[in-house]
């Protein structure tokens, strides 16, 4: 059965698409079949994996806009074991001309629905909006939404609109629609700040945090300008131990049968 998680918060600088990324590249290293939809018109996540996404001729857009079957887009990384159905400057169109399209917000669910099977896993990085496009990705979110949190104080704010949301998502549109975890980004433990957010945090989602947290770290930062998941570039890093960490308690929590001292 195909796992589909999708990656939100309306804030930007959160960890979100290093946490797609990395994530979709540790599951890929303990051997699921990965695929990351960028859905983000900023296209962060296919620049990240070395994709030039002014050099693409279909990607998302035409997928969402265009009828244009996934199959046709998607790119294969073997090396990264990560698939990847790219973004491209296209896509900034999408949230106008959805307006008008018919049935508007569960286009991106009709697209995961033909890749159900497929793939072990699929991961969605929205955009850092709470427009169509991100609406498009939580209706498509069948397994949960995961929620990065920087550990700063101005990270909370908007933690009560993100959770309205989906709230009136699930009423009106999406019943089945559960936060699948929080995930805490840049945390430094050395600081009363990002522990004091933390507490913060596991009071407002009681039972939802994940045990790991990510850190702040330099090859994390450093990764995305090499083209590169954290696996491939620094793995020894303490970004690349935490986010193998994070695939490893998902994988757990999912039952998936996988050797968790793969090396």
């Amino acid at each position: 059965m195909t796992k589909t998680y999708t990656i939100v918060n309306q804030k930007g600088g959160v960890g979100k698409t290093t946490s797609s990324i990395n994530l979709g590249a540790y599951l890929g290293f303990f051997g699921q079949r990965v695929l990351l939809i960028d859905l983000d018109p900023q296209a962060n996540a296919t620049s990240c994996l070395g994709i030039d996404k002014n050099n693409l001729s279909q990607g998302t857009y035409e997928v969402l806009i265009d009828n244009l079957k996934p199959r046709e887009a998607i790119l294969h990384n073997a090396h990264f074991a990560l698939s990847i159905l790219p973004s491209t400057p296209n896509l900034a169109g999408a949230e106008i001309e959805l307006i008008e399209v018919e049935n508007r917000e569960n286009k991106l669910k009709d697209v995961v629905s033909e890749l159900l099977g497929k793939y072990d896993y699929i991961l969605i990085d929205c955009p850092p909006s709470l427009g169509l496009l991100t609406l498009n990705g939580l209706i498509a979110a069948n397994d949960g939404v995961i929620i990065p949190v920087q550990t700063e104080y101005l990270a909370l704010e908007g933690l009560g609109q993100l959770t309205q949301t989906l709230s009136r998502i699930r009423e009106n549109l999406a019943p089945s629609l559960e936060i699948r975890g929080v995930l805490l980004t840049m945390f430094d433990g050395r600081t009363n700040l990002s522990n004091d957010v933390m507490q913060e945090v596991h009071k407002f989602f009681p039972q939802k945090v994940f045990a790991t947290y990510i850190p702040r770290s330099i090859r994390l930062a450093e990764a995305p300008s090499f083209g590169m998941p954290i696996s491939i570039y620094a793995p020894e890093s303490s970004g690349g131990k935490a986010y193998k960490a994070l695939a490893i308690e998902i994988l757990t929590a999912d039952g998936v049968v996988f050797d968790p001292n793969k090396e």
